[in-house]
């Protein structure tokens, strides 16, 4: 394409991760207009589709994060539009965001995931609270994780210390899932690794590793001075290469497409284990994606908008 390529880009909505969305849009579009590109910045709204259709975009770049951002729901309205958009089918992105199926599937390529079980709030409140909890805590040892179904910023995450605890952290979790997953806890240094289309192929971007004075929840995420990262990750090259491989592994197990992030658990004996996999990064100025585009970026000698748009344009033209 000769002329500047037009970008939608969808943020907000409703989901209980709005305002990383906007954050995540605002950023995106700052940095696209800066490179050239005509961007229009779109809220999931009543208005939605009408804009879409007036604007008529080459690409939309849905940066709607949890829920119907990433179940499935968007993606399948995007699809109806005949707009290309960044991301991946509707079928992939509904597996992808299923923290239970995900971890299924990818377990079945050989990846290590934590032990876990999968608890709805409906079968919660017919059994009973008590029995339940009761049954857990024989089950699994302390610490544990209870973490929503779905969703992403580790909102409703809980890291549960003793069964006194437990019966909070379910209320925390329901609060934000229908579906409340319990994970064995896996000790270890926590990376992402950004997957993004490189010359039409899924490329794992340089790992990032994270390190935090406590549990990386939301406020360690996003409010500057609490998590420190490291790009590459501190760990040898061959480690480094190995998780890599593995991240695209679980991207393609998925049928994921042109980009996603996958989060692992770094064991002290250096086995990854696989944690989440998300069809929607966050590209806020503390979101790991950025910090893994500009590594790669300075190691290609390019800016790092460059990757964006060559990615957009990959989006395009398909």
């Amino acid at each position: 394409m000769t002329d500047p390529i037009t970008v939608a880009i969808l943020a907000g909505g409703l989901t209980h991760e709005r305002e990383v969305s906007l954050h995540s849009g605002r950023r995106m579009a700052t940095l696209l207009r800066e490179a050239g590109m005509q961007v229009k910045l779109l809220d999931v709204d009543a208005s939605l589709l009408l804009h879409i259709k007036a604007m008529s975009p080459d690409v939309i770049w849905p940066l709607i994060h949890g829920s119907t951002g990433e179940d499935g729901s968007l993606q399948d309205l995007l699809s109806l539009t005949g707009v290309p958009y960044v991301g991946s089918s509707p079928s992939a992105s509904r597996l992808a965001s299923d923290k239970a199926v995900a971890s299924a599937l990818v377990s079945r390529i050989g990846v290590s995931v934590p032990r876990s079980m999968s608890i709805p709030s409906a079968l919660f409140r017919e059994i009973g609270v008590a029995p339940v909890l009761e049954l857990i805590s024989a089950n699994y040892s302390f610490p544990l994780v209870v973490k929503p179904g779905s969703g992403g910023s580790a909102l409703g995450v809980t890291i549960v210390h003793s069964a006194a605890d437990l019966p909070r952290a379910m209320v925390d979790c329901y609060a934000y899932s229908d579906h409340a997953r319990i994970e064995s806890y896996v000790e270890g240094r926590e990376l992402a690794v950004s997957i993004m289309n490189i010359d039409g192929e899924p490329y794992a971007l340089p790992p990032v590793e994270i390190a935090t004075d406590g549990p990386y929840d939301y406020d360690a995420r996003y409010n500057a001075g609490r998590s420190e990262y490291f790009v590459p990750a501190r760990l040898p090259d061959e480690q480094l290469e190995a998780v890599r491989e593995i991240a695209v592994r679980c991207h393609r197990e998925l049928g994921l497409s042109y980009i996603s992030r996958v989060d692992f658990i770094i064991r002290d004996d250096g086995e990854p284990v696989f944690i989440d996999i998300n069809v929607a990064p966050g590209t806020t100025e503390t979101s790991l994606l950025p910090q893994a585009v500009t590594a790669e970026a300075a190691s290609r000698g390019v800016e790092p908008a460059q990757l964006y748009l060559d990615l957009l344009a990959e989006v395009a033209r398909k």
